[in-house]
């Protein structure tokens, strides 16, 4: 069973009542995998389930995170 593990949870710009949740999803994939990053987006703060979700290894963060810095500085 995956076990959750909330980080933070931002407000969603430009939403009346959006969330951004962060959290470390541990054994995804079922037992003895490797845990992993979330992001959640939630249209909607009283879902429970995300509009959209991505699961991050911890390999690929830094790549992802300076791959947002780029799209960031493209806006």
């Amino acid at each position: 069973m995956n076990k959750i593990e909330a980080i933070e949870t931002l407000p969603l710009s430009n939403t009346e009542n959006g969330k951004i949740e962060v959290a470390l999803l541990k054994e995804p994939y079922g037992a003895d995998s490797e845990p992993v990053a979330s992001i959640g987006v939630f249209l909607n703060r009283d879902n429970s389930m995300p509009d959209w979700k991505v699961h991050i290894p911890k390999e690929n963060i830094d790549a992802v995170i300076a791959a947002l810095q780029k799209a960031k500085e493209q806006m």
